[in-house]
């Protein structure tokens, strides 16, 4: 089984990753899936969170973390993704991925023999959305029934959060504006008004507004867009007295976020960033465990 929008996981499967993950997090030593394998972490795009979670967990999982960015590949020289999937395949148990490039990451799912893992893809950012569902489980425990309000850029963060989440049994809403809203049927209800998504949630999430491929011009007009959907105090009070608000970091103080809530009493935006490594150990034992001790 490879792991690409989320959506490969059933419900029952999804419910037991994240107990597993809550396990995993209780006693980091706990398990030793991956003793004397490895598992090939590619990445195309700079990254903090993903790479350092997901090497910190392939080692407290037994595992060694093979590191690879493209331009230190035959990738470079013309050596297909399909040859560069075979070989890897007879070497590590999983191969990550974090790419700019969506048919990338589907042609190296097609032609490997072990589990491929999406660290992060312009449509969806799975490994994202498991950790967000941890951190809401840790907050609240049952998530069914539970509401995720996010507003900002309908983005691969919004889309994973509504596929994955509804899959967990979350209400997802999504508030944006018009030219940046997710598309109808991606599994969350959409909002063109932030307040009105908020009212009574659980949890209030948002993400950057303009990212790594911007040019100047299109992150002025993105601000512009987007500055009535920041996250703020006021918005957060719109929520319930319970809610907490979560962001995938980086942040930006001052656009998608105020200082006061992204390091205020209300987020458990950091319990977030460490879940990253608990949940991707969870979902690396299935995922292997799945593929019978292949690779």
């Amino acid at each position: 089984m490879h792991f690409i929008d989320g959506t490969e996981l059933t419900r029952d499967q999804l419910t037991s990753l994240l107990d597993r993950a809550l396990a995993l997090k209780a006693a980091p030593a706990a398990s030793r899936a991956l003793a004397g394998r490895s598992v090939a972490l590619l990445f195309e795009k700079p990254s903090t969170r993903t790479r350092v979670s997901f090497e910190a967990g392939v080692v407290e999982l037994g595992g060694h973390p093979m590191v690879l960015r493209a331009g230190e590949l035959q990738l470079t020289r013309g050596e297909s993704l399909r040859d560069t999937a075979l070989v890897l395949s007879r070497h590590v148990a999983a191969i990550g991925l974090r790419t700019g490039d969506e048919d990338q990451l589907r042609t190296l799912a097609e032609h490997a023999t072990v589990p491929v893992v999406n660290m992060l893809s312009p449509q969806h950012h799975p490994c994202q959305a498991l950790a967000d569902l941890m951190t809401m489980r840790e907050a609240f425990g049952r998530l069914d029934g539970r509401v995720l309000a996010y507003v900002g850029d309908g983005n691969n963060v919004a889309r994973s959060l509504a596929l994955v989440g509804s899959l967990a049994g979350l209400e997802v809403r999504v508030a944006a504006p018009d030219g940046f809203q997710l598309e109808p049927g991606a599994g969350a209800d959409l909002f063109d008004d932030p307040a009105a998504a908020i009212e009574g949630a659980d949890a209030v999430y948002t993400d950057v507004w303009v990212s790594m491929s911007d040019d100047e011009a299109s992150a002025e007009r993105r601000r512009g867009a987007l500055a009535p959907f920041r996250l703020d105090e006021a918005l957060l009070d719109r929520a319930a007295p319970h809610a907490i608000a979560l962001h995938c970091l980086p942040a930006h103080p001052g656009e998608e976020i105020t200082e006061g809530v992204l390091y205020g009493d209300r987020q458990r935006i950091w319990d977030q960033a460490e879940n990253r490594r608990h949940a991707q150990k969870a979902l690396l034992e299935l995922l292997v465990s799945d593929a019978g001790g292949t690779g």
